[in-house]
């Protein structure tokens, strides 16, 4: 371990050692957080939670996408700090990022390197994980049928494997199978599980983005859509549920901002362009991204707690 870390301390975060620490107090706060996936974008959404932690805003229901249900699993166990402190310090260690968790794992982030290898430095917090006062949902998309799939962490599964699932992106990874089902990114299908949220009818919900409020995807090159019908041609339904995925993704944001506008809910998104890629390299673009995060959510908390505390009329 320490061989490797060596070789990569020129490729870490040049502020790594202060991102802010330490354990979140132990309360839990009425409401459901929706987390949207991106990859390395999830970053920002890692500053956006160590601030709430800092501030003592526990939501009781966390449900996330992708690198959303990674930061989740982080959130729910109150640990400030560790989400970034991973990224921020592993990203160019060859077994958390590559070729090596690709031909040992079948995907590009080593899920094992996280959850086991790293335990000694960042040991993750399994007893406050599985607190019965707190949810957690993975939201995960089943190849053969196309459909999303929103796994609780009470249910008889094993509830890293879900989150692993959630991350693993299509084309180039192996899906991960649960219950003898091969499932892939939960973006694939949901990526930003707002229906999910009203539909439990929660009162207070908030979500956090990993783009600027405003922006969308479009239509599919057709590039694109020729990729997905040659990867997955022997599973119509996926392939026409992720061929539709950037039209629902687009419908999902005018939702989502009508609801902001209205007060139903509350969005966090970037103040600034996010120009990072999905698997971003450069150390301190991903840093600047963390502190953004921070600074949004912290400049946001009078906001914030006003929202929580306020009782909705419709």
């Amino acid at each position: 371990m320490a061989r490797d870390v060596k070789i990569a301390r020129d490729k870490v975060f040049s502020g790594w050692a202060l991102l802010p620490k330490g354990k979140a107090a132990d309360t839990v706060t009425e409401g459901c957080l929706v987390l949207e996936g991106g990859a390395f974008r999830g970053v920002y959404t890692s500053g956006v939670l160590d601030a709430f932690l800092e501030e003592g805003i526990n939501l009781q229901t966390v449900i996330g996408v992708s690198a959303g249900a990674m930061n989740g699993m982080n959130y729910q166990a109150g640990q400030i700090g560790r989400a970034a402190r991973i990224n921020l310090r592993y990203r160019h260690d060859p077994r958390f990022v590559g070729t090596r968790p690709l031909l040992r794992e079948g995907g590009v982030i080593g899920f094992d390197f996280v959850m086991n290898d790293l335990q000694l430095e960042e040991p993750f917090d399994w007893e406050r994980f599985r607190d019965p006062r707190r949810e957690f949902y993975a939201v995960i998309s089943d190849v053969t049928s196309g459909l999303p799939r929103y796994v609780s962490k009470k249910e008889p599964v094993d509830i890293l494997k879900a989150v692993q699932a959630s991350a693993t992106m299509p084309f180039v990874s192996k899906p991960v199978t649960l219950d003898d089902v091969p499932y892939l990114d939960g973006g694939c299908t949901d990526k930003v599980p707002i229906e999910w949220a009203l539909q439990h009818k929660f009162e207070k919900i908030i979500v956090v983005r990993t783009r600027p409020a405003g922006y969308r995807k479009g239509e599919d090159s057709q590039l694109q859509k020729d990729m997905i019908q040659r990867f997955y041609r022997s599973t119509p339904e996926f392939a026409q549920t992720l061929a539709d995925s950037n039209g629902r993704y687009d419908r999902q944001m005018e939702e989502i901002e009508r609801l902001d506008r209205r007060g139903r809910i509350l969005q966090i998104a970037p103040s600034q362009p996010v120009t990072i890629s999905r698997l971003e390299g450069d150390m301190e673009k991903l840093g600047a991204l963390y502190y953004l995060g921070y600074h949004d959510a912290r400049a946001m908390m009078p906001k914030i707690k006003e929202y929580l505390g306020s009782q909705r009329a419709d």
